[in-house]
Protein backbone atom coordinates (compact mmCIF):
# COMPACT_ATOMS: atom_id res chain seq x y z
CA UNK A 1 0.00 0.00 0.00
CA UNK A 2 1.15 3.33 -0.75
CA UNK A 3 2.55 5.46 2.25
CA UNK A 4 0.49 8.56 1.16
CA UNK A 5 -3.08 6.04 0.80
CA UNK A 6 -1.94 4.31 4.23
CA UNK A 7 -1.24 7.71 6.43
CA UNK A 8 -4.88 8.87 4.83
CA UNK A 9 -6.70 5.49 6.08
CA UNK A 10 -5.07 6.15 9.49
CA UNK A 11 -6.10 9.63 9.85
CA UNK A 12 -9.97 8.68 8.27
CA UNK A 13 -10.29 5.97 10.84
CA UNK A 14 -8.74 7.78 13.85
CA UNK A 15 -10.92 11.18 12.68
CA UNK A 16 -14.39 9.11 12.83
CA UNK A 17 -13.77 6.71 15.92
CA UNK A 18 -12.66 9.39 17.90
CA UNK A 19 -15.86 11.46 16.83
CA UNK A 20 -18.33 8.51 16.96
CA UNK A 21 -16.76 7.41 20.78
CA UNK A 22 -17.17 10.91 21.68
CA UNK A 23 -20.97 10.79 21.78
CA UNK A 24 -21.03 7.66 22.66
CA UNK A 25 -18.57 8.27 25.77
CA UNK A 26 -20.48 11.78 26.54
CA UNK A 27 -23.90 10.19 26.83
CA UNK A 28 -22.13 7.77 29.22
CA UNK A 29 -20.46 10.34 31.33
CA UNK A 30 -23.70 11.91 31.66
CA UNK A 31 -25.51 9.09 32.54
CA UNK A 32 -23.03 8.67 35.66
CA UNK A 33 -22.19 11.82 36.55
CA UNK A 34 -18.84 12.55 35.46
CA UNK A 35 -19.61 16.26 34.08
CA UNK A 36 -18.44 19.79 34.66
CA UNK A 37 -21.22 21.47 36.07
CA UNK A 38 -22.32 25.12 35.29
CA UNK A 39 -21.41 27.27 37.84
CA UNK A 40 -20.89 31.27 38.76
CA UNK A 41 -16.80 31.43 37.48
CA UNK A 42 -17.85 28.91 34.94
CA UNK A 43 -18.33 30.17 31.16
CA UNK A 44 -20.44 27.31 30.31
CA UNK A 45 -24.29 27.12 31.05
CA UNK A 46 -25.31 23.04 30.53
CA UNK A 47 -23.99 20.07 31.93
CA UNK A 48 -20.37 19.60 30.23
CA UNK A 49 -19.00 15.81 30.09
CA UNK A 50 -15.68 14.39 30.74
CA UNK A 51 -14.12 11.38 29.08
CA UNK A 52 -13.12 13.31 25.50
CA UNK A 53 -9.68 12.47 26.34
CA UNK A 54 -10.66 8.48 26.35
CA UNK A 55 -12.03 9.16 22.60
CA UNK A 56 -9.03 10.49 21.36
CA UNK A 57 -6.40 7.76 22.92
CA UNK A 58 -8.74 4.86 21.99
CA UNK A 59 -8.97 6.78 18.15
CA UNK A 60 -5.26 7.61 17.84
CA UNK A 61 -4.29 3.96 19.44
CA UNK A 62 -6.72 2.12 17.48
CA UNK A 63 -5.93 3.80 14.01
CA UNK A 64 -1.80 3.23 14.65
CA UNK A 65 -1.76 -0.32 15.68
CA UNK A 66 -3.33 -1.34 12.61
CA UNK A 67 -1.60 1.34 10.13
CA UNK A 68 2.11 1.08 11.22
CA UNK A 69 4.00 -1.79 9.64
CA UNK A 70 7.47 -1.00 11.07
CA UNK A 71 6.67 -0.93 14.94
CA UNK A 72 10.09 -0.69 16.54
CA UNK A 73 10.84 -0.40 20.42
CA UNK A 74 11.00 3.00 20.62
CA UNK A 75 7.55 3.49 19.38
CA UNK A 76 6.40 0.70 20.88
CA UNK A 77 7.88 2.48 24.53
CA UNK A 78 5.88 5.72 23.33
CA UNK A 79 3.05 4.64 22.80
CA UNK A 80 3.17 2.38 26.24
CA UNK A 81 3.97 4.94 27.83
CA UNK A 82 1.48 7.68 26.53
CA UNK A 83 -1.39 4.63 27.81
CA UNK A 84 0.27 5.21 31.47
CA UNK A 85 -0.20 9.03 31.33
CA UNK A 86 -3.78 8.96 29.39
CA UNK A 87 -5.13 6.27 32.39
CA UNK A 88 -3.33 8.48 34.85
CA UNK A 89 -5.14 11.45 33.31
CA UNK A 90 -8.27 9.72 33.55
CA UNK A 91 -7.85 8.71 37.19
CA UNK A 92 -6.87 12.60 37.94
CA UNK A 93 -10.35 13.31 36.33
CA UNK A 94 -12.74 10.67 38.23
CA UNK A 95 -10.78 11.00 41.67
CA UNK A 96 -8.76 14.32 41.52
CA UNK A 97 -5.15 13.22 42.83
CA UNK A 98 -1.91 14.90 44.39
CA UNK A 99 0.30 16.55 41.78
CA UNK A 100 2.93 15.18 43.10
CA UNK A 101 1.54 11.88 42.41
CA UNK A 102 1.23 12.62 38.38
CA UNK A 103 4.64 13.93 38.18
CA UNK A 104 5.88 10.98 39.53
CA UNK A 105 4.18 8.59 37.09
CA UNK A 106 5.21 11.38 34.16
CA UNK A 107 8.82 11.58 35.02
CA UNK A 108 8.71 7.61 35.10
CA UNK A 109 7.02 7.28 31.72
CA UNK A 110 9.44 10.01 30.16
CA UNK A 111 12.50 7.90 31.65
CA UNK A 112 10.69 4.76 30.07
CA UNK A 113 11.37 6.96 26.47
CA UNK A 114 14.75 7.89 27.64
CA UNK A 115 16.11 4.12 27.90
CA UNK A 116 14.94 4.17 24.61
CA UNK A 117 16.98 5.74 23.18
CA UNK A 118 14.91 9.33 22.86
CA UNK A 119 17.67 11.95 23.67
CA UNK A 120 17.16 16.30 22.97
CA UNK A 121 21.34 15.96 22.33
CA UNK A 122 22.03 19.08 23.39
CA UNK A 123 25.39 18.61 25.92
CA UNK A 124 26.28 14.93 24.53
CA UNK A 125 27.06 13.75 28.14
CA UNK A 126 25.22 12.94 30.94
CA UNK A 127 22.93 15.84 31.35
CA UNK A 128 21.49 14.97 27.76
CA UNK A 129 18.75 12.51 29.47
CA UNK A 130 18.28 13.88 32.47
CA UNK A 131 16.82 17.31 30.52
CA UNK A 132 14.72 14.90 27.99
CA UNK A 133 13.09 13.64 30.63
CA UNK A 134 12.70 17.31 32.22
CA UNK A 135 11.24 18.78 29.31
CA UNK A 136 8.69 15.68 28.32
CA UNK A 137 7.42 16.41 31.88
CA UNK A 138 7.12 19.99 31.87
CA UNK A 139 5.53 20.24 28.17
CA UNK A 140 3.32 17.54 29.16
CA UNK A 141 1.83 20.01 31.99
CA UNK A 142 2.34 22.46 29.86
CA UNK A 143 0.01 21.21 27.50
CA UNK A 144 -2.59 19.97 30.43
CA UNK A 145 -2.61 23.90 31.40
CA UNK A 146 -3.25 25.31 28.03
CA UNK A 147 -6.38 23.18 28.37
CA UNK A 148 -8.26 26.28 29.12
CA UNK A 149 -10.94 27.24 26.37
CA UNK A 150 -13.44 25.14 23.96
CA UNK A 151 -11.28 23.99 21.33
CA UNK A 152 -7.87 25.43 22.06
CA UNK A 153 -6.01 22.27 23.32
CA UNK A 154 -7.55 19.97 20.54
CA UNK A 155 -6.91 22.73 17.91
CA UNK A 156 -3.48 23.36 18.71
CA UNK A 157 -2.88 19.54 18.86
CA UNK A 158 -3.91 19.41 15.32
CA UNK A 159 -1.99 22.27 14.20
CA UNK A 160 0.93 20.66 16.31
CA UNK A 161 1.17 17.53 15.35
CA UNK A 162 0.65 17.71 11.57
CA UNK A 163 4.03 19.63 11.15
CA UNK A 164 6.15 17.09 13.52
CA UNK A 165 4.56 14.17 11.56
CA UNK A 166 6.11 15.59 8.28
CA UNK A 167 9.30 16.01 10.01
CA UNK A 168 9.50 12.40 10.67
CA UNK A 169 8.06 11.16 7.49
CA UNK A 170 10.88 13.51 5.74
CA UNK A 171 13.41 11.62 8.17
CA UNK A 172 12.23 8.12 7.41
CA UNK A 173 10.52 7.69 10.80
CA UNK A 174 7.21 6.39 9.35
CA UNK A 175 5.90 4.82 11.92
CA UNK A 176 6.31 7.93 14.29
CA UNK A 177 4.98 9.99 11.20
CA UNK A 178 1.71 7.54 11.59
CA UNK A 179 1.29 7.60 15.07
CA UNK A 180 1.17 11.86 14.92
CA UNK A 181 -1.12 11.70 11.59
CA UNK A 182 -3.80 9.47 13.71
CA UNK A 183 -3.48 11.81 16.81
CA UNK A 184 -4.08 14.94 14.64
CA UNK A 185 -7.17 13.24 13.58
CA UNK A 186 -8.30 11.70 16.13
CA UNK A 187 -7.99 15.60 17.74
CA UNK A 188 -9.93 16.50 14.72
CA UNK A 189 -12.99 14.30 15.48
CA UNK A 190 -12.75 14.96 19.15
CA UNK A 191 -12.67 18.91 17.88
CA UNK A 192 -16.06 18.48 16.92
CA UNK A 193 -18.00 18.12 19.76
CA UNK A 194 -15.26 20.46 21.87
CA UNK A 195 -15.67 23.31 19.14
CA UNK A 196 -17.00 26.76 21.19
CA UNK A 197 -19.61 25.97 22.78
CA UNK A 198 -18.33 22.78 23.71
CA UNK A 199 -20.63 19.80 24.27
CA UNK A 200 -17.53 17.78 25.86
CA UNK A 201 -14.67 18.32 27.53
CA UNK A 202 -11.58 16.42 26.72
CA UNK A 203 -10.27 16.70 30.69
CA UNK A 204 -6.57 15.32 32.03
CA UNK A 205 -6.64 11.98 29.92
CA UNK A 206 -6.97 13.98 26.47
CA UNK A 207 -4.28 16.91 27.26
CA UNK A 208 -2.09 14.88 29.41
CA UNK A 209 -1.97 12.45 26.50
CA UNK A 210 -1.71 14.92 23.72
CA UNK A 211 0.90 16.60 25.31
CA UNK A 212 2.73 13.87 26.21
CA UNK A 213 2.83 12.14 22.55
CA UNK A 214 3.68 15.75 21.06
CA UNK A 215 6.71 16.31 23.47
CA UNK A 216 8.18 12.89 23.11
CA UNK A 217 7.69 13.07 19.30
CA UNK A 218 9.76 16.38 19.42
CA UNK A 219 12.63 14.50 20.76
CA UNK A 220 12.49 11.55 18.73
CA UNK A 221 12.91 13.86 15.36
CA UNK A 222 16.10 13.90 14.42
CA UNK A 223 17.61 16.92 13.15
CA UNK A 224 20.94 17.67 11.07
CA UNK A 225 23.42 20.41 12.58
CA UNK A 226 23.90 20.90 16.26
CA UNK A 227 22.32 22.45 19.46
CA UNK A 228 21.12 25.34 17.67
CA UNK A 229 19.37 23.30 15.42
CA UNK A 230 18.22 20.84 17.72
CA UNK A 231 17.04 23.78 20.12
CA UNK A 232 15.29 25.97 17.02
CA UNK A 233 13.30 22.29 16.46
CA UNK A 234 12.18 21.57 19.73
CA UNK A 235 10.98 25.12 20.41
CA UNK A 236 8.89 25.30 17.24
CA UNK A 237 7.43 22.20 17.37
CA UNK A 238 5.78 23.07 20.88
CA UNK A 239 5.66 27.02 20.54
CA UNK A 240 2.51 27.79 21.36
CA UNK A 241 2.39 25.58 24.84
CA UNK A 242 5.59 27.16 26.02
CA UNK A 243 5.02 30.40 25.09
CA UNK A 244 2.07 30.23 27.38
CA UNK A 245 3.67 28.76 30.12
CA UNK A 246 6.32 31.21 30.04
CA UNK A 247 3.53 34.08 29.69
CA UNK A 248 2.37 32.42 32.56
CA UNK A 249 5.31 32.11 34.88
CA UNK A 250 6.27 35.56 34.20
CA UNK A 251 2.96 37.42 34.83
CA UNK A 252 2.40 36.04 37.78
CA UNK A 253 4.83 36.41 39.88
CA UNK A 254 4.94 40.60 38.71
CA UNK A 255 1.06 40.33 39.97
CA UNK A 256 1.93 38.99 43.27
CA UNK A 257 0.55 35.48 42.44
CA UNK A 258 1.57 32.27 43.07
CA UNK A 259 2.53 30.28 39.54
CA UNK A 260 0.69 27.45 40.83
CA UNK A 261 -2.73 29.30 41.89
CA UNK A 262 -5.45 29.14 39.37
CA UNK A 263 -5.86 32.12 36.92
CA UNK A 264 -7.85 33.07 33.75
CA UNK A 265 -4.52 34.55 32.38
CA UNK A 266 -3.24 32.18 29.71
CA UNK A 267 -2.50 33.14 26.35
CA UNK A 268 -5.72 32.41 25.40
CA UNK A 269 -8.08 34.57 28.28
CA UNK A 270 -5.65 37.51 27.34
CA UNK A 271 -6.87 37.37 23.51
CA UNK A 272 -10.36 36.67 24.33
CA UNK A 273 -10.12 40.05 26.31
CA UNK A 274 -9.01 42.02 23.47
CA UNK A 275 -12.43 41.36 22.17
CA UNK A 276 -11.53 37.97 20.25
CA UNK A 277 -14.73 35.19 19.87
CA UNK A 278 -13.50 32.23 21.95
CA UNK A 279 -13.30 30.41 18.38
CA UNK A 280 -11.27 33.04 16.54
CA UNK A 281 -8.82 32.50 19.81
CA UNK A 282 -9.16 28.79 18.52
CA UNK A 283 -8.34 29.67 15.14
CA UNK A 284 -5.43 31.94 16.24
CA UNK A 285 -3.70 29.57 18.02
CA UNK A 286 -4.23 26.82 15.66
CA UNK A 287 -2.34 29.26 12.84
CA UNK A 288 0.21 30.56 14.99
CA UNK A 289 0.72 26.53 15.49
CA UNK A 290 0.67 25.89 11.84
CA UNK A 291 3.50 28.33 11.26
CA UNK A 292 5.93 27.30 14.31
CA UNK A 293 5.95 23.76 12.93
CA UNK A 294 5.97 24.75 9.60
CA UNK A 295 9.34 26.56 10.39
CA UNK A 296 10.54 23.14 12.97
CA UNK A 297 10.29 21.18 9.75
CA UNK A 298 12.53 23.94 7.46
CA UNK A 299 14.65 23.84 10.37
CA UNK A 300 14.47 19.77 10.95
CA UNK A 301 15.04 19.27 7.09
CA UNK A 302 18.17 21.96 6.96
CA UNK A 303 15.55 24.04 4.67
CA UNK A 304 15.75 27.05 7.06
CA UNK A 305 18.87 28.34 8.96
CA UNK A 306 19.22 27.39 12.09
CA UNK A 307 20.44 30.27 14.13
CA UNK A 308 18.60 32.94 11.90
CA UNK A 309 15.53 30.84 12.51
CA UNK A 310 15.81 30.50 16.12
CA UNK A 311 16.54 33.94 16.36
CA UNK A 312 13.56 35.32 14.77
CA UNK A 313 11.09 32.56 16.84
CA UNK A 314 12.93 33.91 20.00
CA UNK A 315 12.10 37.56 19.05
CA UNK A 316 8.49 36.72 17.98
CA UNK A 317 8.19 34.55 21.04
CA UNK A 318 9.24 37.77 23.56
CA UNK A 319 7.32 40.12 21.21
CA UNK A 320 4.43 37.98 21.89
CA UNK A 321 4.51 37.55 24.94
CA UNK A 322 5.60 40.99 25.88
CA UNK A 323 2.18 42.23 23.93
CA UNK A 324 -0.10 39.56 25.73
CA UNK A 325 1.53 41.03 29.43
CA UNK A 326 -0.14 44.34 28.56
CA UNK A 327 -3.73 42.83 28.15
CA UNK A 328 -5.20 43.61 31.69
CA UNK A 329 -6.65 40.07 33.06
CA UNK A 330 -5.68 41.14 36.82
CA UNK A 331 -8.78 44.01 37.37
CA UNK A 332 -9.81 43.86 40.54
CA UNK A 333 -12.97 41.33 41.16
CA UNK A 334 -15.14 40.56 43.88
CA UNK A 335 -15.12 36.90 45.49
CA UNK A 336 -18.43 35.47 44.55
CA UNK A 337 -18.77 32.23 46.37
CA UNK A 338 -19.83 28.95 44.66
CA UNK A 339 -23.76 28.60 45.31
CA UNK A 340 -23.93 26.28 48.92
CA UNK A 341 -27.47 25.32 47.13
CA UNK A 342 -25.92 23.49 44.03
CA UNK A 343 -22.59 21.94 44.89
CA UNK A 344 -19.64 21.56 46.96
CA UNK A 345 -16.04 21.71 45.61
CA UNK A 346 -13.94 20.15 48.41
CA UNK A 347 -10.49 20.69 47.91
CA UNK A 348 -10.58 20.79 43.75
CA UNK A 349 -8.93 24.06 43.54
CA UNK A 350 -6.12 22.30 44.83
CA UNK A 351 -6.60 19.09 42.61
CA UNK A 352 -7.04 21.16 38.98
CA UNK A 353 -5.18 24.20 40.09
CA UNK A 354 -5.26 25.98 36.05
CA UNK A 355 -8.12 23.64 35.31
CA UNK A 356 -11.91 24.36 34.08
CA UNK A 357 -12.59 20.59 35.11
CA UNK A 358 -13.49 19.65 38.64
CA UNK A 359 -14.50 16.01 38.55
CA UNK A 360 -17.63 14.19 39.42
CA UNK A 361 -16.60 12.33 42.62
CA UNK A 362 -15.45 15.78 44.13
CA UNK A 363 -18.78 17.16 43.89
CA UNK A 364 -21.98 16.25 45.64
CA UNK A 365 -25.53 17.97 44.01
CA UNK A 366 -27.73 18.83 47.03
CA UNK A 367 -31.02 19.28 45.40
CA UNK A 368 -32.38 18.35 41.96
CA UNK A 369 -31.80 21.40 39.57
CA UNK A 370 -28.54 20.05 38.30
CA UNK A 371 -30.65 16.27 37.19
CA UNK A 372 -32.99 18.48 35.23
CA UNK A 373 -30.16 19.94 33.77
CA UNK A 374 -28.46 16.56 32.50
CA UNK A 375 -32.26 15.32 31.56
CA UNK A 376 -32.12 18.29 29.14
CA UNK A 377 -28.73 17.35 27.64
CA UNK A 378 -29.60 14.15 26.97
CA UNK A 379 -32.13 15.08 25.10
Amino acid sequence: MPPWLRAAGAALAALVLADVLSVALGRYALRHGLIDWPAVRKAHTRPTPYLGGVAIAAGTLASAAVAISDWDRRIAVVVLAGVVVALVGLYDDLRPTRPAFRLVVEGAAATAVVLAGGRIGLFGHWLDPVVTAAWIVVLTNSFNLLDNMDGVAAAVAVGGACPIAAAAYLEGQSGLALLLMSLSAACLGFLVHNWAPARMFMGDAGSLFIGFLLATAAVMVRVPGGSTARSAELFLFTFVATVDTCLVVIARPRAGLSCFTAGTDHASHRLQAMGLTVRQVGLALFAIAVAAGLCGVGVATARLPEVATLAAAAVGAAALIGFLLNVPVYAAKAHVPEPASVLETADSAVAHPDHRSISSPKLRVVHDAPKKQVENALE
